[in-house]
């Protein structure tokens, strides 16, 4: 077999299976040329989900008819004045978009440049260049690019369907314009537009949180806490959404590294582990990461697509990470989203339930209905009903944040008076994460205490699940549970961590004896701190069911206003309900 040089239009298509994977990609990389040329709109024009047009126009420098030619060869940009690449600047520096995109589609370019008295053009169909010529346009750049992929058939048929593909598209301009806050954007279809955001006006700060509102909602700015903070030359800055304000998919995280969106497994294994015990695991944050580093220690050269970066201490920019979000997250107490409220009293607007679409601000309806519904009883079905159970002795200042308690429904549910509406607490959840907290803070301290049973507690588990707990007996001992194998079939308890009080042995010991298998025992114990204390945590809290004394009920919400996380359980569920006045007045007509 004889090696021989590949054809040049074979060696384009070869470098777009890389570059151009579907129309969103095509439209990222022309809309960060159009960024790199220092344009202050972009708009985007898509038709068929990009199959049959994409067309990006620019208010940018523009080309001269000379640059116009080179820029559809191979690895010619002007991008690397110095040809360093270890100081990379600009979106793009490859110098491979342009011919790649006109190897598999038939491209045009349009182009004047700043000061020039005529426009020129430039096609490519197929690969093959043809000559520049005269074109009429004002000024900037039109790139228009027209039966993606007939070239190549056979990646026609791994495209999904228009409506698939538009949405991709959306969304790699969406991450775009939240990098370039100060760019007007555009991004319209056959039927609408989907994109228009104006260009941010004052300073970066102020353009910034308009572009933030624009792309995420209000709702984010409401629901986030701010992140600022520096390591060892690395600045991380941005917002963080609540724990409460989640989605099903991790579409709505945007990281940015030097102003560059990148998509890589460092930063979403770092936002899972800052959230690790505050949402549930199918569940993911709202959030917006923006990473400065210097050149030197990072590498955005590793894949065609620039979405993926390398950087010298990978374990410096995880910690910052984790640190700063669990940091901030902290510090936001006991805050709950304020979209739980607005999904609650969507429940009471007419027509729901009969087919009428939510509000839209309700960004928690597809998870939401579970997290309203009453726990069940130690029996198996739901806690008893029962009429409210008024609370007179209660303190009658409502001035706290979650307010002073009036009462207690159906044995589950502490209803506390704010200064401007009412809070609905589920007790079970609440103190759920209060324990939590409490057994973290125990053993960071050097070990919980524990509480020495009377009478030791046998605990009958399967051969296997009595291997898997009694392994672990001298890391459980460090947590306050001491146990020992009894026989085969079983292990005996002798002490529960104090901090549970009063609890079921035997249900944390099967609990925890499945939460092993579920996690494999090659981990310790240590690693799986957080899942270990949640499920003992669990057996420690109060009931549903159980009812509270008003004392108990006002040492319970005061508790939550103490306690980091409180705004959600150790399952990322919501633990109260804020509804104020005004909104409770709507429902009555009153406003």
């Amino acid at each position: 077999m004889t090696i021989r040089r590949l054809p040049p239009t074979l060696v384009n298509r070869i470098a777009a299976g890389e570059v151009v994977e579907r129309p969103s990609s095509a439209v990222k990389e022309l809309v960060e040329n159009a960024i790199d040329a220092g344009a202050g709109r972009i708009d985007v024009v898509l038709r068929d989900g990009g199959r049959t047009l994409i067309a990006v126009s620019d208010d940018g420098c523009g080309m001269t008819p000379d640059e116009l030619a080179l820029a559809v060869e191979r690895h010619a940009t002007s991008k690397l004045p110095d040809d360093d690449l270890s100081r990379i600047g600009t979106l793009g520096f490859r110098g491979e978009a342009l011919p790649s995109i006109g190897s598999v589609s038939r491209l045009s370019i349009a182009s004047r440049a700043k000061g020039a008295s005529e426009a020129c053009a430039i096609s490519v169909e197929g690969g093959a260049i043809g000559e520049v010529r005269p074109a009429p346009l004002a000024g900037g750049t039109r790139v228009e690019v027209r039966d993606l992929f007939y070239a190549t058939p056979a990646r026609l048929k791994f495209l999904k369907s228009p409506r698939s593909e538009l949405r991709h598209a959306v969304d790699a301009v969406r991450r775009l314009a939240l990098a370039e806050p100060g760019i007007a954007f555009t991004l319209a279809s056959e039927d609408r537009t989907h994109i228009r955001y104006a260009a941010g006006t004052g300073d970066m700060l102020d353009a910034d949180a308009g572009r933030l509102v624009q792309v995420m909602g209000a709702d984010f700015v409401e629901n986030s806490v701010a992140i600022d903070a520096e390591r060892e030359g690395l600045r991380l800055s941005g917002r963080a959404g609540l724990p409460t304000l989640n989605r099903g998919n991790a579409q709505s995280q945007f990281v940015f590294v030097n102003g560059r969106p990148v998509q890589d497994r460092l930063f979403s294994g770092a936002i899972r582990a800052a959230y690790t015990d505050l949402l549930a695991r199918d569940r993911h944050p709202l959030i917006v990461l923006r990473l400065e580093v210097p050149h030197a220690l990072v590498d955005v050269n590793v894949h065609p697509a620039k979405t993926e970066v390398r950087f010298r201490d990978s374990g410096l920019v995880r910690g910052l990470i984790v640190g700063a979000l669990k940091h901030a997250l902290g510090g936001a107490g006991h805050r709950a989203s304020s979209t739980v409220a607005g999904y609650a009293l969507g429940r009471f607007q007419p027509g729901y339930g009969s087919g009428s679409p939510a509000p839209p601000t309700l960004h928690l309806a597809e998870t939401a209905a579970r997290f309203q519904a009453p726990p069940r009883s130690a029996a198996g079905g739901f806690a008893p009903a029962a009429a409210a159970e008024t609370n007179e002795s209660a303190p009658q200042d409502p001035s706290y944040p979650l307010g002073a308690a009036r009462a207690q429904l159906h044995g589950t549910y502490v209803v506390a008076q704010t200064e401007d509406g009412i809070v609905i607490v589920d007790q079970h959840a609440a103190h759920e994460r209060i324990v939590y907290e409490r057994i973290k803070a125990a053993v960071g301290a050097g070990g919980a205490d524990r509480q020495e049973l009377l009478i030791p507690e046998v605990v009958e588990l399967d051969e296997a699940a009595a291997d898997r707990v009694a392994g672990r007996a001298e890391e459980l001992a460090e947590l306050g549970l001491v146990l020992e194998r009894f026989g085969p079939e079983a292990v005996i308890v002798r002490a529960v961590p104090a901090l549970l009080g009063v609890s079921e042995a035997a249900g944390l010991v099967r609990d925890l004896a499945d939460e092993l298998a579920e996690h494999g025992t090659g981990l310790a114990l240590k690693e799986r701190l957080d899942a270990v204390c949640s499920t003992m945590a669990c057996h420690g809290s109060v009931r549903a069911g159980r009812r509270l004394t008003a004392e108990e009920m006002n040492a319970l919400l005061r508790q939550m206003e103490a306690t980091p996380g409180s705004g959600q359980c150790n399952h990322g569920r919501p633990t109260y309900v804020e509804l104020k006045l005004a909104d409770i007045e709507r429902l009555f007509g009153r406003r």
